[in-house]
């Protein structure tokens, strides 16, 4: 039964138009996956179907006219604003979600501090809170975005039971490929259904790549064997019209009859290449097949780093509370020049508080972090709602001479950013457009360490790969903070971990953390960090599978390999 048709809908911001053409019915049982670049329009239609945006033409009938519409947006920011605004949840409901999604139960949920919460926690308490309310309809826009492994796996679970429809707006391909069962894609403004799985709209979008890349080529060839053909004509006639136009002699004078002849004859070719490059026009106009778009080649480009001295960074008894909440306690760290390093830890263990301790913008409880003073940090947050909304993107950039200007335009368009978008206040632009704009800040500095915060959430998957390959190739410092276990693990070579309160380095990368095998018969103790590995080793597995299809070599093992490990936690988490 459809609930909810949507039919015409067109949504222009200024002079750039997002929408022009969107049109879906969602089903009591609908399970669809809203996808499209950066930009293209899939938050404004998820904010103009919750009816928080009105739409510029288009209607939406709802049939049920009590619907529950259940909207998780993409910035925990926004969705916990709104929760704290609300008196319709009590803490024990929130709490009662939120413990199924491993969240910390030293939370005040009476009164919690919002300004505390890590993101992966502010989720967390979103998808709680949304999910407590029983909605008939839940958009969820980018829900696995700070989410760990074990709010992951709930919310798959969960989406299983659900009786109501769902609309999934992720970059996340494993994600969908176990949630949904039709893709919508929006190119172009306007909207077009697949049938299946993301994997399923994958194959057929590139069955239909190349049928219309054929028939581009033939259209091609056709026309150029026309054009070709009408050239060599055009050629004679002018000839035929000099020809009949020459003086010459009193014997060629008298072939003037003949001269004649020919300029009737070229007159009439002209007529008849007139006629025929009209009818080839025409046959394009009607029939015309367009050059198939390839998808969008995104290149990230950092200036080498400048060469310092080996040690960048080093803590000494480094701790941090909040209250009576500590986070970490007298730990011991260090980073050199080059050293890539993950910065592991659950949910609320204190990562982002500790890149705030490296920057400077939050204080120590106690301890010492000394940072060179030759070392330039670049930072990319978790939050792009901290950029000035009025301004452009050029504006922010706060460039002023033409040389740097033009640099930075070639960059923005290399990261997926024209002209266009350059111009328009970076209100209007999309999360995954204001994301690459930060990136672009960092990209125009000589840095020699860099800070990144969750950098592939909001970035489609083809900026996501640009960027492994691009801090592959940088020759400064790294340290990220990522739930996406792929990424880190192409990227990492050390490890800056925080756990059971303390922050220690490790010298090896996140690859080697999560294949390590746990031994036989563990202790309560031991039992914990046996946990922890192969919870790390799904991690794992869940990434690699999340950037195959079905068919390929190794993905059923793969499938398997993770089965087998859900059932060891199981059975790990029951002893």
């Amino acid at each position: 039964m459809i609930i909810m048709k949507i039919r015409g809908i067109q949504k222009s911001f200024k002079e750039k138009q997002i929408l022009q053409n969107a049109e879906i019915d969602i089903k009591q049982d609908s399970r669809i996956g809203l996808v499209g670049n950066n930009g293209a329009g899939k938050t404004t239609l998820a904010n103009i179907i919750s009816g928080s945006l009105l739409p510029d033409e288009g209607f939406i009938d709802t049939f049920n006219k009590t619907l529950n519409i259940g909207y998780l947006k993409q910035s925990t920011e926004y969705s916990i604003d709104e929760l704290k605004d609300s008196n319709s949840l009590s803490g024990s409901d929130l709490f009662q979600i939120s413990s199924q999604l491993g969240l910390n139960k030293d939370i005040d949920w009476a009164d919690p501090d919002w300004s505390k919460l890590s993101g992966g926690e502010k989720l967390k308490i979103s998808l709680a809170s949304v999910w407590a309310s029983r909605p008939d309809l839940l958009i969820l826009d980018e829900p696995t975005n700070h989410l760990d492994l074990q709010g992951v796996e709930w919310l798959i679970d969960e989406l299983k039971t659900f009786t109501g429809a769902v609309i999934i707006i992720s970059h996340d391909r494993y994600f969908l490929d176990r949630t949904v069962k039709e893709i919508i894609e929006i190119e172009d403004g306007s909207t077009k259904l697949f049938k299946g799985n993301y994997t399923s709209y994958r194959k057929e979008k590139e069955r239909l790549y190349e049928i219309q890349l054929h028939h581009y080529e033939i259209q091609q060839k056709h026309k150029q064997q026309i054009e070709q053909q009408m050239a060599n004509l055009k050629n004679w006639s002018e000839k035929a019209h000099r020809d009949s136009t020459k003086q010459g002699s009193a014997s060629e004078r008298r072939q003037i009859g003949f001269k004649e002849y020919h300029r009737m004859k070229a007159k009439k070719m002209d007529n008849q290449i007139k006629s025929k490059m009209k009818r080839l026009n025409q046959e394009l106009e009607k029939n015309e097949v367009k050059a198939p778009k390839e998808e969008a080649k995104v290149r990230f480009d950092f200036q080498d780093s400048r060469k310092k001295g080996k040690r960048i960074i080093e803590a000494s008894d480094l701790s941090k509370c909040f209250g009576s909440r500590f986070l970490f306690v007298k730990s011991h760290f260090y980073m050199n020049h080059g050293d890539r390093m993950a910065l592991l830890g659950k949910n609320g263990s204190g990562k982002t508080t500790l890149v705030k301790i490296l920057l400077g913008e939050e204080t120590a409880s106690s301890g010492e972090v000394w940072v060179s003073e030759t070392t330039k940090i670049g930072y990319l947050s978790q939050d792009v709602s901290d950029l000035p909304l009025h301004q452009t993107a050029l504006e922010y950039t706060g460039l002023t001479d033409r040389e740097s200007i033009g640099r930075a335009r070639t960059i923005f368009a290399n990261i997926g950013l024209p002209e266009e978008k350059l111009t328009v206040p970076i209100n209007n632009l999309s999360l995954g457009e204001r994301t690459r704009i930060k990136l672009v800040m960092m990209l125009l500095g000589e840095l020699d360490l860099l800070i990144l915060d969750e950098p592939t959430n909001h970035l489609d998957l083809a900026s996501r790969e640009s960027l492994e390959k691009t801090l592959l190739n940088f020759q400064g410092s790294l340290l990220v903070v990522s739930h996406d276990v792929y990424f880190q693990e192409k990227i990492s070579d050390k490890l800056l971990l925080i756990d059971d309160g303390k922050i220690s380095r490790k010298e090896f990368g996140m690859k080697e953390y999560n294949t390590r095998k746990p031994s036989p018969d563990p202790s309560c103790k031991e039992r914990a960090e046996l946990l922890m590995v192969l919870q790390n080793e799904i991690n794992a597995i869940i990434g690699r599978l999340s950037f195959m299809t079905r068919d390929e070599p190794g993905y059923e093992q793969l499938d398997k390999d993770l089965s087998g490990l859900l059932r060891k936690k199981r059975e790990l988490e029951n002893l």
